[in-house]
């Protein structure tokens, strides 16, 4: 059985990371897993990522063209459509039984293959919804993707929270298979992401790593950080690159901030600071979160659908519609007396019951496996 893995470019993401984690588990299933990119990715992350896919085994079809310029997903959604006119020959050269697609770009890149080519039938096709929000400037084209992947049974979603709002915008619940992360070892030993001669361990390091975009709540990060600038208590470490990047101008002068580059395999350096800070307006499912709790490091969370699925009831660290005021207090009052290593074992049990890696790949393997022929 093959299966062929869908996605934007072979990159940082939480997208790309879960489609490559679940590809990992294809051997034990018997199961040949592809992972083809829609745009070329070229950042520094690139090959390294692609030595992983090809260490554990899967299958890596690189995109003839990168994305040149980046403006309301114009050149995205235009390679998008031009990606039938080259993946007609790896279907045609390799077969495979399944088609998946991991967010927006390759649904459209699958939605446009398979009305382009009605001769493409795969066995199944699967098709992951990583957000609670979708479609944000292509509502139009998002009503017809979504009526097609409805009509074949293809969705599956990360957390009750992206099937509620799939369900409340689209009238239909797709069924959840909750992202797994890979255990984090004690033991794993990784150069430290920090430059040198800074340890964060003479004040409370606080780490924020994410794609410096909206989502993630950039703004609101600026903003606070900026307000403890000059408190000696903390050192902020803001890892990352996006069409925000010039927000975080200012903070560069900080003696208390720490800016840097995205860092790949960020995962295993998590254990490294005290807490992790993530206001974002709203995820899927927050892999870093879970990564950082299964790393005992508590994190510190916005409210947002996605990421509230990630932590345990009633969290402390918790503030609602990134309040400013509610940050702040969070700094100044709640976390210099706060329990961390008790907060840190809470976290860590609500993710290790939930989260596994290995779930995760036996449900989608499940799925794959559970033929829904597009020929009936």
């Amino acid at each position: 059985m093959r299966v062929f893995h869908i996605i934007t470019h072979i990159d940082l993401g939480g997208a790309e990371r879960i489609a490559i984690n679940i590809a990992k588990g294809g051997k034990p299933h018997g199961i040949d897993m592809h992972v083809v990119e829609v745009t070329r990715g070229t950042s520094r992350m690139t090959q390294s990522m692609i030595a992983e896919m090809r260490e554990a085994g899967i299958t890596v079809h690189r995109a003839p063209l990168p994305v040149l310029f980046h403006w309301h997903y114009v050149a995205e959604k235009a390679l998008a459509w031009l990606f039938p006119l080259w993946f007609v020959w790896l279907w045609l050269r390799h077969r495979p039984d399944v088609l998946h697609s991991h967010t927006e770009i390759p649904d459209i890149a699958l939605y446009a293959t398979l009305r382009l080519f009605p001769f493409v039938r795969p066995r199944k096709i699967v098709r992951t919804i990583h957000n609670t929000v979708l479609w944000t400037g292509m509502k139009r084209l998002g009503r017809h993707i979504e009526r097609f992947m409805q009509q074949h049974n293809a969705n599956v979603s990360i957390s009750e929270s992206v099937s509620s709002c799939y369900e409340a915008t689209y009238g239909m619940r797709p069924p959840i298979i909750y992202n797994g992360v890979e255990s984090i070892s004690a033991e794993m030993t990784t150069p430290s992401p920090l430059p040198a001669g800074e340890t964060g361990k003479d004040c409370i390091s606080i780490c924020f790593a994410a794609r410096l975009e909206e989502q993630k709540g950039v703004r609101t990060l600026c903003e606070v950080v900026k307000r403890m600038a000059g408190d000696t208590r903390y050192h902020f470490y803001i890892f990352g690159d996006g069409t925000l990047s010039h927000l975080l101008n200012d903070l560069r002068q900080q003696n208390n901030v720490t800016v840097s580059g995205p860092v790949s395999g960020i995962a295993a350096h998590l254990r490294r600071f005290d807490y992790v800070f993530m206001p974002s307006v709203h995820e899927g499912l927050a892999t870093l979160s879970i990564e950082a709790s299964l790393s005992r490091t508590p994190v510190l969370a916005n409210n947002a659908p996605g990421l509230t699925d990630t932590l345990p009831p009633d969290w402390p660290l918790m503030v609602t519609n990134n309040d400013t005021e509610q940050w702040l207090h969070l700094f100044n009052d709640v976390l210099p007396t706060a329990n961390r290593k008790a907060l840190a074992e809470e976290a860590y049990r609500f993710a290790s019951s939930r989260f596994t890696l290995k779930r995760m790949q036996e449900e989608y393997c499940k799925t794959y496996l559970m033929y829904n022929s597009l020929c009936n």
